[in-house]
């Protein structure tokens, strides 16, 4: 697309030009100009300019023939931004007067007439709810594709058991599928509240003008219904000036970004010498300029990095809103910078996150070698204690002693001798063994949703029939 920024042509007159005194000043110009960014609303900024002129007919506003005149100029130009023979022009300051001059130029009077009962302030509230609940829609179905990479991934592995960790130390044993499906239930959350943040914005502005309406009887109904918005807005001057929608959604990708660190984090820390538990595929590795032996987990490092820029975002989206007078401020074309950054860096993060999980391989028989360092099957013990009609706090108690000496001794619980176990408690019978070890602790789990085998085994299927 080009994107001719020639100071020559600030001289040219704009649609508010009459009403003050001299021509627009070139530094002014280019510091209000928001085309350079905005113009990646063309397609709904025409959608819902072919909408609004259609309503304008069937109102008697323009002709059938000043209609048909106003699509064919419409289509063309949209055809000719998707080509790259558009003119960008920032003397237009944004996309909407572009599309508008470049209309003006085709068909004159009838493209002046498209801007009849409506303002700039609910066209960019109309344009930004249509690409936002396009992009909702797109996220949501990388975020399905990412959770169906952990769904593949986990089902190799339901049988495979790994230490799951609290505070970064060994905490109790997990199968590795239920440590990955973990991930598929705070994705779920991000995908559900894309849902509800949809269902919030799908209400039409447009109709809404400068701030109080139109005396013109225009049909805000058949527009709604035309562009697919549940709703029309009740009152014009909250409709011209709602952001809400756009600080939601970048907090909804502040989410998905949390979560995408976090499992970053776990990888890089999974695939380094000191824990070993997983290979992740060489093309989404780096190696170092000075050390040959490097793999150096780079995108993960990236995703984890990024995370602030939509952190940011967020930050800046609720600045911009906080001090707000009543109804449309310029200072809303800022909103879009950071909505857009947000929506470009969750999109870049879960793709490549969809290609490290479905490459990356756990190295479940490494991780099984040294499964049973750390007492995982503690916790187990002191449960077992309970079943013998011990408290759990003398249990807890018992079982700290235990693990005490075992520490001091070299000795894991399971090397423990029964009559070593019987002089910490008499209730303990030859039946201990069958609860020690990580393997028949992640074997006996019975709470729904546990990080068991059979568990994981049963959470996978209800995954594979959801998605």
């Amino acid at each position: 697309m080009k994107n001719n920024t020639n100071k020559s042509d600030i001289s040219k007159a704009k649609s508010w030009e009459s009403r003050l005194d001299g021509g627009p000043d070139e530094l002014a110009q280019l510091f209000v100009e928001s085309l350079s960014y905005d113009r990646r609303l063309y397609k709904y900024d025409i959608l819902g300019s072919v909408a609004h002129a259609q309503m304008l007919c069937r109102q008697g506003l323009i002709t059938p023939d000043e209609l048909s005149e106003i699509e064919g100029g419409l289509a063309e130009i949209q055809s000719e931004i998707e080509s790259g023979s558009f003119e960008f022009n920032i003397v237009y300051e944004d996309i909407h007067m572009a599309i508008e001059a470049a209309l003006v130029a085709k068909t004159g009077d009838s493209g002046r007439k498209l801007h009849t009962g409506r303002s700039r302030n609910d066209q960019i509230a109309t344009d930004m709810r249509l690409w936002m609940r396009e992009e909702i829609e797109n996220i949501q179905e990388l975020i399905r594709n990412l959770q169906r990479a952990f769904l593949e991934l986990a089902g190799r592995y339901a049988s495979d058991v790994m230490p799951a960790y609290t505070h970064l130390q060994r905490a109790q044993p997990v199968s590795i599928a239920a440590y990955l499906l973990s991930y598929i239930e705070q994705l779920e959350r991000d995908f559900s509240r894309l849902a509800d943040s949809k269902k919030r914005l799908n209400v039409l502005p447009l109709g809404s003008g400068a701030v109080a309406g139109s005396t013109l009887t225009l049909d805000r109904n058949s527009t709604c219904h035309k562009l697919g918005f549940d709703s029309i807005s009740g009152n014009s001057i909250d409709a011209i000036s709602d952001r809400d929608f756009c600080a939601e959604f970048i907090f909804d990708c502040s989410m998905i970004m949390t979560h995408l660190s976090r499992l970053a984090e776990d990888f890089i820390l999974f695939m380094s010498t000191e824990y070993g538990f997983i290979k992740i595929a060489d093309k989404y590795c780096t190696s170092s300029s000075m050390m040959p032996q490097k793999r150096n987990p780079d995108m993960l490092e990236l995703i984890r990095g990024k995370v602030g820029s939509v952190h940011g975002a967020l930050v800046a989206m609720l600045t911009i809103l906080k001090a707000q007078p009543s109804s449309y401020n310029r200072d809303l074309q800022e909103d879009k910078l950071h909505i857009f950054k947000a929506a470009d860096v969750v999109t870049a993060c879960l793709r490549i996150t969809e290609g490290i999980v479905s490459n990356t391989v756990f190295r479940a028989d490494a991780i099984l070698d040294g499964i049973d360092e750390g007492f995982l099957d503690a916790t187990a013990l002191a449960e077992y204690l309970v079943s013998k009609g011990v408290p759990f706090r003398s249990a807890h108690g018992i079982v700290g002693t235990i693990v005490a000496d075992c520490e001091k001794a070299g000795k894991k619980l399971s090397d423990v001798s029964l009559a070593r176990y019987q002089k910490y408690c008499e209730s303990i019978s030859e039946d201990i063994y069958n609860v020690l070890g990580a393997a028949n602790v992640a074997a006996a789990y019975k709470t729904v949703g546990s990080g068991g085998v059979s568990q994981s085994i049963e959470s996978i299927e209800y995954w594979r029939t959801r998605l």
